[in-house]
């Protein structure tokens, strides 16, 4: 039976590393992922508090605030001054991110990129090939919106059709109308268009895109001389776009794109191991 094109570039890893060696940086991020949503249920359906809030705003243990500071940025434009408990929230957010890499917060914790996977995945095995082509800016424009409907409206506009909050108040409270949203996102990724609500509309990916452009941690093409152009990094990779420079260009071995979502599927994929997590303005690893 031929395989969909990313179980062949998964197929690749494994067969060079081994099945465990080409799905570590997978496993990683899936448990890390179902962590973070666990530790956020785990107060309002088992009492035990760790966090409490959500995954707009936050407290660990009552002490640590953490805030979204994309949420923060829609308060003051809608003319609202976060308090300074939320602020530094938002700031620790925002510094976290600058240093591992901004929409590593899209591929490590979004539980909607569970949701888009799972689209994604079944996408392949059907066989769908229909892929309605938008241009990846366009998330830009929906992050503009976002934050001129909270300056028209007064409002953190962009939290009323947010999935990753209607997602979270429906694991906890059960079926509502929210889950129309999620819904229409996996549908949107399954039938329309391929990777579609991450990585072309998702104004928040769009954001954390903004703030990962200067990040420390960056995906190296380490050992790029090696490659075998056997194509299994831009099979597997979710805004593919982003390897060629690093990979197939004379400048600097890391991906420097704020893009990249800092997955490491890359690094899984790759038979003869070209990539590695790296740190920008540390020496790359020999091999």
């Amino acid at each position: 039976m031929r395989l969909n094109p990313t179980a062949a570039a998964r197929a690749e890893g494994v067969a060079a590393k081994g099945w465990l060696r080409a799905h570590k940086w997978w496993f990683l991020r899936r448990l890390t992922q179902i962590t973070a949503l666990g530790v956020f249920m785990a107060g309002p359906l088992a009492g035990l508090w760790i966090v409490r809030g959500n995954f707009a705003s936050s407290e660990i243990l009552g002490v640590l605030p953490l805030s979204d500071p994309f949420i923060a940025l829609q308060s003051l434009a809608a003319g609202m001054v976060p308090a300074s408990v939320a602020l530094l929230g938002a700031g620790l957010i925002a510094l976290f991110y600058v240093v591992v890499g901004g929409r590593a917060y899209c591929g490590w914790i979004c539980p909607v990129n569970i949701v888009t996977d799972s689209a994604y995945w079944l996408r392949e095995k059907l066989g769908i090939t229909r892929d309605r082509k938008l241009d990846r800016r366009t998330r830009l424009w929906v992050l503009a919106g976002a934050l001129l409907a909270s300056l028209l409206s007064g409002t953190i506009a962009w939290e009323f059709v947010n999935p990753v909050s209607l997602l979270q108040r429906g694991l906890i409270f059960g079926l509502g109308a929210g889950w129309t949203v999620i819904a229409a996102v996996f549908l949107l990724d399954l039938l329309v268009t391929r990777r579609g609500w991450c990585g072309h509309l998702c104004p928040v990916g769009a954001f954390y895109g903004l703030v990962g452009k200067a990040s420390l941690v960056r995906v190296a093409a380490a050992r790029r001389e090696d490659c075998t152009n056997c194509g299994a990094c831009f099979q597997i990779c979710t805004e593919p776009h982003v390897i060629t420079p690093a990979l197939k260009g004379t400048g600097s071995t890391l991906i420097l794109s704020g893009d990249c979502v800092n997955c490491g599927s890359c690094i899984d994929a790759c038979p003869v191991d070209v990539f590695e997590m790296a740190m920008r303005g540390r020496p790359i690893s020999p091999r």
